[in-house]
């Protein structure tokens, strides 16, 4: 569920999808598809594929150190089982949890624009309305928050985000707040492995 392989929505990621087809020829360098089924109870969105992570690999969060940090997380809570090896073939299996993103597309600088964004926001809200057992969306930072209510037809104003809050949506899933589990959160000492495993605990309270 999202756009094909070639989408040709946002001329600036395409641009940019044929530049890294160029410098990482082995790569995945296309939109990238959600990892875990639609049955999930669970749905966390990022923000956009890193350009040596899902970009390279074809699966959100695999091959870099946010994957590192929210896989092990998942593992340490419940909600994966297998060892996470950063490379889509490793066995890793969800379980009640579906990853995916705000924007398929790599943007230059990991830094969609405002337009990206909202282009990009149908096929978030397409699966989000495809997951028929969903009670909780976890946004990693503010853009995934803002395309989550955007998803869902609530004004931006509706709730503020808030790291380690869990807002109560009208008719819908708890929608969960963290900091982003990128290495600029960690090493500024922002979001810590324990700050990321809080969250995830008191998710699991609610699935």
């Amino acid at each position: 569920m999202g756009p094909g392989g070639d989408c040709t929505r946002c001329g600036r990621l395409v641009a940019y999808r044929q530049k890294m087809r160029r410098e990482i020829p082995d790569g995945h360098n296309a939109p990238v598809s959600a990892f875990g089924e639609l049955d999930a109870k669970l749905l966390v969105v990022g923000l956009a594929p890193g350009r040596l992570g899902a970009n390279r690999s074809g699966r959100p969060f695999t091959g870099d150190y946010a994957g590192d940090l929210l896989y092990s997380s998942l593992l340490g809570v419940g909600l994966a089982q297998g060892h996470y090896r950063a490379v889509p073939d490793d066995g890793l299996e969800l379980k009640a949890t579906r990853i995916t993103n705000a924007v398929r597309c790599l943007p230059p600088g990991n830094q969609p624009t405002t337009q990206e964004i909202a282009t990009c926001n149908g096929f978030l809200a397409a699966e989000i309305a495809a997951m028929g057992k969903l009670k909780v969306v976890l946004a990693l930072g503010l853009i995934a928050h803002k395309a989550v209510l955007r998803a869902l037809g609530l004004k931006q104003s509706f709730c503020p985000f808030l790291h380690g809050a869990q807002h109560r949506l009208p008719g819908g899933p708890i929608l969960a707040d963290s900091y982003h589990c990128s290495r600029y959160n960690t090493n500024t000492g922002r979001l810590t492995e324990a700050m990321f495993l809080a969250v995830l605990e008191g998710i699991v309270d609610e699935l």
